[in-house]
């Protein structure tokens, strides 16, 4: 394991080692959710020797973060408020199934939302958002291949880049100014056609005329088993969890208590909301209003053997992806703008499933296990990380689709604000109090 140099980047193994001491009746910090977010920041800050207490009413990545498309998404650089959706409004209400949807009944709950999402993807703040996002994926990737090393995990780590295709050349000529935006930043990529293609995907329908290769794009064997092989790594550190479901929290200049859904109580000295859909609404009881939204995502897992994927194929046009994984074959992504409350629509995945057999034909779309995960998100696509308004309370969540991605960076700003380190990121455009 390697130890850490002097601007505090990794723990020094006196640091791990106090991390096993007594500790008395209160947790020094408490992390509410157990999604993948939560466990890096559990992780890291077990690392340098504090007592972390995560909470989740359901278990260890055993929601969101267990369904996703599985990539460490480190070249998605352009802000999603910057590429133009909301001019696609009146075609989401038309088309429930398509790449994004909004239920229409659900439309004037979140206008205030789609509002303030065109007024992030203006172009005055176009420079900023892109240097922003660049930055926290700059880091994201440093410190997930840092955190897999420590962890023990770097064999769940797949790096055969990803495939993205496009119908016609009109399609492909309006994905180059993205292109050329990412190459900026120092991301590399090759534009395929022909047989190149075809060696880089057998077996892919013609109707794809071109298709552009991201040879550093990363995937992991599956985002469930990696979320839980870290988590294992934080207890042999120290790290507990409870299952138990928070109703509220209270804070105060001496520390925080939670007040569970038994009315049982926990103190700790700090807390760390990391709750994904479910954090603002904390938030709220803390006295913060955050316009935080839910990208309802969609999948379906089918086995092993229905198709020979040989990386993650991204059909940008439709909305989805196509993942290899360890356990199956995860054809999902889209975007159902829907809240945390209506039932799932798995027509949607259905629908995605149908593409993708005629994208690949021979895929064999029996014996699937359809899936729903609710993306917390927020209108400028950049998360909230820092202070809240109450003391002693820290934010962490609202990454949308980039939550596995971002999550390492995250813990490493949480701890090194908990810990009072100087931060490697300006959080100025992650702060609660922006919106």
């Amino acid at each position: 394991m390697q130890e850490n140099s002097e601007d505090g980047h990794r723990p020094s193994s006196a640091l791990r080692a106090s991390s096993h001491r007594e500790r008395g009746e209160g947790e020094d910090i408490a992390v509410i959710g157990g999604g993948i977010i939560g466990i890096c920041a559990a992780t890291l800050l077990s690392e340098a020797g504090c007592g972390v207490t995560v909470f989740d009413r359901t278990g260890i990545c055993e929601e969101t973060s267990s369904g996703n498309a599985a990539a460490f998404a480190f070249s998605d650089v352009l802000p999603l408020a910057h590429k133009g959706m909301i001019r696609h409004l009146p075609k989401w209400l038309a088309d429930p199934l398509g790449p994004l949807a909004i239920p229409p009944a659900y439309l004037p709950k979140l206008l205030p939302w789609l509002i303030r999402f065109w007024r992030a993807g203006a172009a005055k703040h176009y420079e900023t958002s892109l240097a922003t996002q660049a930055g926290m994926m700059k880091l994201a990737e440093t410190e997930w291949m840092d955190l897999l090393d420590r962890s023990g995990t770097r064999p769940m780590l797949r790096e055969d880049g990803s495939l993205e295709f496009y119908e016609s050349e009109a399609e492909f000529r309006a994905s180059l100014p993205g292109w050329a935006e990412r190459q900026r930043f120092g991301i590399g990529f090759r534009h395929v056609e022909g047989e190149e293609m075809a060696a880089l995907q057998p077996g892919l329908s013609p109707r794809f005329v071109k298709g552009t290769f991201v040879p550093g794009w990363k995937t992991v064997a599956d985002p469930k088993l990696l979320g839980k092989a870290v988590w294992a790594y934080a207890e042999r550190l120290g790290a507990r969890f409870e299952h138990a479901r928070v109703e509220r929290v209270e804070a105060g200049a001496n520390g925080v208590t939670i007040v569970l859904a038994d009315g049982t109580r926990r103190k700790a000295t700090k807390l760390v909301i990391a709750a994904g859909a479910w954090s603002h609404l904390l938030a709220k009881n803390l006295g913060d209003r955050i316009p935080l939204e839910t990208e309802r995502g969609y999948n379906t897992t089918l086995p092993a053997s229905a198709f020979d994927v040989k990386r993650q194929l991204i059909f940008s046009g439709h909305g989805f992806v196509i993942t290899p994984l360890q356990t199956g074959l995860r054809v999902g992504g889209a975007v159902e703008l829907g809240g945390i409350d209506r039932p799932p629509n798995f027509a949607r995945s259905k629908a995605m499933l149908e593409k993708a057999k005629r994208f690949l034909p021979g895929l064999d779309p029996s014996g699937g296990r359809e899936w729903m995960g609710f993306r917390p998100s927020l209108p400028d696509s950049l998360p909230v990380i820092g202070a809240a308004r109450a003391p002693n309370v820290y934010y962490a969540f609202g990454h949308g689709h980039l939550g596995l991605t971002q999550s390492a960076a995250t813990g490493r700003l949480i701890r090194d604000l908990i810990l009072g380190q100087t931060s490697p990121l300006d959080l100025t455009r992650f702060r609660a109090q922006r919106f």
